[in-house]
């Protein structure tokens, strides 16, 4: 693992990393705002708030060619941004961190820049039952496109992925594979190493679709030895309009450019093109600056509290969460992996997913509900929907019972109704 990511820097006291967090003390329906729908976004920090201030009003510019002190200014923030994710993520060359406007972006652009170029009829793409349509839908346009064939890896009941089942759909067709390293819907944690480890062993690339798992452990990609791998920005305490693409620099610089335009050129004429090297191939037009620099200091933020104490932190939480639902009657978690972040998906019988989540917020408390994106895993589980409810950093065992007073309260606004 990455040193830096590993570090815990400081005692973990949720009470104290609140007041970091001022929506916090926001009010819904006269109640105290309870936070739980992390997975879907997390809410940011002040000092994160604030760093967006301090570039708006002192170090704002479009960067790159210019000369003055704001271009110049500007440009240095966000190379340091860069920087920083590179190291967030233990990347082994900075120009191998691209800029994106989220992960669905980063996803996008692999499927552009390396499937449109690489990928032809006949291949075929290994998916999982348990992907979120971000990263299922531009593989079904590309093989549309190409005449190239999608094989999905099923899962079990708890819902954790047959890696025999993987295995099996390995042959001298199979192309690229697109996994995610955590379930958005059930917070399965999938071994991707292992994965990733088995398609090299058939020089097959792996695209990991990290979103759900950046703000919830240490990721190292060198360690994993993955191709490429995609998070966004607003999910681990950043702005939105960000996201990172990591890819291996060979790659990267064997891939057509996804855009054209703006600062990914070199030359430009009417005869030819030539493209600027990598990262900035594929950073056409003016990118997220003011998005990058908040990255960076959420990341800046997340290493001071210690990406060691917030997993134990969550875990706790999840460990706790599971135990009390699992005591309710007519509640039945969805998703039961050995190995999962802080998400529980659960149905309350006779009860749709929409009620539970509007009945909830009467009380202050904020979950998401509906198919989170991953119709077909739903179609899998026999689903319509599920409500959810993540845990970040900042909740608080506290807010855990009353989620479990809240949906309690729930079953007797519908018990009294009959």
């Amino acid at each position: 693992m990455s040193n830096i990511t590993s570090q815990r820097s400081a005692p973990f006291v949720v009470a104290q990393i609140r007041q970091d967090f001022p929506i916090l003390k926001l009010k819904v329906n006269d109640k105290p705002l309870i936070y739980l729908d992390n997975a879907a976004s997390s809410q940011m920090p002040q000092q994160v708030i604030q760093r967006l201030v301090d570039y708006q009003t002192n170090e704002h510019a479009n960067i790159n060619r210019g000369v003055h002190y704001l271009s110049e200014t500007a440009t240095l923030r966000f190379e340091e941004a860069r920087g920083k994710v590179q190291r967030f993520i233990n990347a082994a060359e900075t120009r191998e961190i691209i800029f994106t406007s989220g992960c669905t972006e980063s996803i996008n652009l692999v499927m552009h820049g390396y499937g449109r170029k690489f990928i032809q009829a006949g291949d075929e793409i290994i998916l999982t039952v348990l992907e979120h349509h971000s990263n299922i839908v531009p593989w079904q346009m590309l093989a549309e496109e190409k005449g190239a064939i999608i094989r999905v890896v099923p899962i079990n009941d708890a819902g954790e992925l047959l890696i025999d089942e993987y295995q099996k759909l390995f042959n001298p067709r199979t192309k690229f594979v697109a996994i995610s390293h955590v379930s958005n819907s059930l917070g399965t944690v999938n071994p991707i190493r292992e994965m990733i480890k088995f398609a090299h062993g058939h020089k097959v690339p792996v695209l990991v679709d990290g979103a759900q798992a950046v703000p919830h452990m240490s990721v190292d990609v060198q360690d994993l030895d993955c191709d490429f791998y995609a998070f966004s920005g607003h999910k681990l305490g950043g702005p939105t309009g960000i996201g990172i693409l990591y890819g291996k620099a060979s790659l990267l610089e064997a891939m057509q450019p996804f855009k054209g335009g703006g600062d990914m050129i070199a030359v430009v004429s009417f005869a030819k093109t030539t493209y600027n090297h990598i990262p900035h191939k594929f950073e056409a037009g003016t990118p997220p600056i003011a998005a990058a620099i908040g990255l960076g200091a959420a990341i800046d933020y997340l290493l001071q509290i210690g990406m060691v104490a917030i997993a134990e932190h969550e875990h706790q939480l999840l460990e706790y969460a599971t135990a009390q639902i699992t005591k309710l009657a007519g509640v039945t978690i969805i998703g039961r992996a050995k190995n999962k972040v802080a998400v529980i998906s659960f149905v309350v019988a006779d009860i749709h997913p929409h009620d539970v989540g509007t009945l909830l917020n009467l009380d202050g408390i904020a979950v998401r509900t509906g198919h989170h994106c991953t119709q077909p895993l739903m179609h899998r589980l026999g689903l319509s929907a599920t409500s959810r409810a993540s845990f970040a950093m900042y909740n608080t065992f506290a807010e855990v019972d009353a989620l479990v007073a809240g949906i309690v309260a729930v079953q007797q606004v519908f018990a009294g109704s009959m």
